[in-house]
């Protein structure tokens, strides 16, 4: 038996129900002057519905008496994480967004961003006023870091613990929905990153209700969710019914779901497939797509594919090995998993076959890691030259704009931009955004305060005898460092993110990139520093995308019937782009036949398209 928990305010009353089976009794206390006892429920569920409740009402549940705690399934933390929990109108709301069709994965050109940094405001507001400048952009879906209440009011969103509470310092409740009405009257999705695989250390109280958490597995962030021992069939409910309500009552278009290689479960139906099954059949009751991404550290399309074909069934997936592949190449890094890559070889394969490791021997892991991904398409794939990890995870949270050569980083673009895969930016790259993005928190016990700074001290050892100083995440410096600076005046800035625009602008506009196929795209390499895309349609509309990864110009022969014309659309290293060319010969003509050569400038991407005679 599953039962829909938390707080429900109705007219003139609010029905309350928590999962608590191994309590004797449990009570509801509201205001700190009124306390009710429920009624024990089947498979330890605690419910009644109480008069004279409004919203806005603050609530605990005491627990046999001894102690008294929020709710579990709390939408709404105003004294985060320690206080009450609040009763909220949860239909007191006006959409407008009831003509939204949603868009499909496939479609879909991403942009991440962290709600507290992204702009200065670090609110859900502050996210809205920036809606036309991602429009003018290109962008017609954003991904959030995660929203859930997390210890006070600086904080990636991976320690929260309340799934279902949204950021009191963000806006809260109403603060979200405002935006995603915002996000779908201007045709943009929304997708929201959630964490099931653990939860924060600070404020959780899980455990004091009943076995949340197994013993059974680990994680490298704490106690593994309980999804496959015993009482585990109500702990499902509680992750099942919080991703409904995203979808359904805040109108989400998708979930980003943070590591599901750490959700264990070896139940005969995974808890991905539940979730999966659900999300279908709500997708057919709201007629519009819904779409889950898997973050997957395995490259096993099993998480992606089909029921029937024996997998999970979720719309897509992360591939951070694009990135490994891409980064190691023009960073030439070596540290790390970038042990695995730096050959040109890698990062061709990458285009082609999506997984570089699909089942070969990795020498950083030691072992034949992943599968074959060629018989999905590429549009269940997710790739980006830069995400929060990428960046955060880095000692001190540089970007690839102070790694790297402009004329690097607008290769890097066009080869996120341009690939049949799903593009996803990272807030700030398309301008060439220089600030970090750091690793900060803000929680209120002292010995983990300090547990987290000798975490990061440790992890980064090797670089602090070179003279470096790990910033202290508990610093409210280390969050304002990471405050996006949108300074957009030099012509640098300005010059990427017109070069952003126009790549984004090929990619939604050029015929021959509506295919995703795998048929649809061809692939070459000559093992120096030239990787090339063909990409075409049905019909005798194709693409080029020529990139020059080497410190040598080079030359790429088209080798396409003569009777064929190619337009010269990008060359990244033109003057139009903020470059320089080296060589005249490279912007000598606009137009090329198709059995001529192109001479292509180092770091640099030159993309060329057929036009009708």
């Amino acid at each position: 038996m599953k039962q829909l928990v938390g707080a429900f305010y109705q007219t003139d009353s609010c029905r309350f129900c928590v999962w608590a089976p191994f309590r004797k009794q449990v009570k509801v206390v509201i205001n700190d002057d009124r306390t009710l006892t429920l009624d024990a429920k089947p498979f330890g569920y605690w419910e009644a519905t109480v008069k004279d409740v409004k919203p806005g009402d603050l609530y605990y549940y005491e627990l046999d008496g001894e102690v008294q705690r929020p709710d579990p399934a709390s939408l709404c933390q105003p004294q985060e994480v320690h206080g009450p929990s609040q009763v909220i109108d949860r239909d007191h709301f006006s959409w407008s967004d009831k003509h939204w069709e949603g868009i499909s994965m496939q479609k879909m050109i991403m942009y991440e961003l962290h709600v507290g940094t992204f702009t200065s405001d670090g609110t859900f507001e502050g996210v809205i006023q920036k809606l036309d400048y991602l429009l003018d952009l290109g962008i017609n879906t954003i991904e959030i870091m995660p929203v859930s209440q997390f210890p006070g009011s600086r904080n990636w969103g991976y320690d929260g613990v309340f799934p279902y509470a949204v950021q009191h310092s963000y806006g809260g409740v109403a603060g979200f929905k405002k935006l995603v009405n915002a996000c779908h009257e201007k045709g943009i999705a929304v997708v929201l990153d959630v964490v099931y695989n653990h939860m924060g250390p600070e404020g959780n109280y899980l455990e004091e209700f009943g076995p949340y958490f197994t013993d059974k597995y680990s994680t490298p962030w704490g106690k593994a969710i309980n999804f496959d021992d015993a009482y585990a069939d109500q702990v499902r409910s509680f992750f099942v019914q919080n991703v409904l309500m995203w979808l359904d009552e805040f109108h989400l278009d998708g979930l980003r779901l943070d590591a599901v290689h750490a959700i264990k479960d070896f139940g005969a139906r995974h808890l991905l497939q539940e979730i999966s099954d659900s999300v279908k059949a709500l997708e057919k009751k709201l007629q519009r797509p819904l779409t889950l991404i898997g973050e997957s550290d395995l490259n096993d399309v099993r998480y992606i594919n089909s029921v029937e074909k024996g997998g999970y069934g979720l719309t897509g997936q992360w591939i951070d090995e694009f990135h490994h592949a891409l980064h190691a190449i023009v960073t030439q890094e070596k540290n790390g998993y970038y042990a695995d890559f730096g050959e040109l070889s890698h990062l061709a394969k990458a285009f082609e076959k999506t997984f570089v490791y699909d089942g070969y021997y990795s020498p950083h892991r030691k072992k034949t890691f992943g599968n074959s991904a060629e018989n999905n398409p590429y549009h269940q794939f997710v790739v980006f030259s830069q995400n929060h990890d990428q960046i955060g995870n880095r000692m001190m949270g540089d970007r690839l704009s102070t790694l790297v050569s402009f004329e690097t980083l607008k290769l890097c673009a066009a080869s996120v931009l341009l690939s049949p895969y799903v593009p996803m930016l990272y807030m700030g790259e398309e301008y060439a955004e220089e600030k970090p993005f750091q690793y900060f928190v803000s929680h209120t016990d002292p010995d983990l305060v300090e547990a987290v700074r000798k975490g990061r001290k440790s992890e980064f050892a090797y670089f602090q005898k070179e003279g470096l100083e790990t910033p202290d995440p508990q610093s409210e410096q280390t969050f304002k460092d990471s405050t996006l600076s949108w300074d957009l005046q030099s012509d640098k800035h300005q010059n990427m993110l017109q070069f952003y625009q126009k790549l984004i602008q090929i990619r939604k506009e050029n015929p021959a990139l509506q295919e995703t196929g795998r048929k649809f795209s061809t692939y070459t390499s000559d093992g120096k520093g030239i990787i090339s895309m063909r990409r075409h349609n049905n019909k005798q509309d194709i693409l080029y995308m020529i990139m020059n990864f080497g410190d040598q110009e080079a030359e790429f022969s088209l080798e396409e019937n003569t009777t064929l014309t190619f337009a010269r659309l990008i060359d990244s290293s033109s003057q139009a782009w903020g470059g320089a060319v080296r060589n005249s010969k490279v912007d000598s003509t606009s137009f090329l036949r198709g059995n001529e050569s192109v001479s292509i400038n180092p770091q640099s991407v030159i993309i060329l398209s057929t036009q009708k005679p």
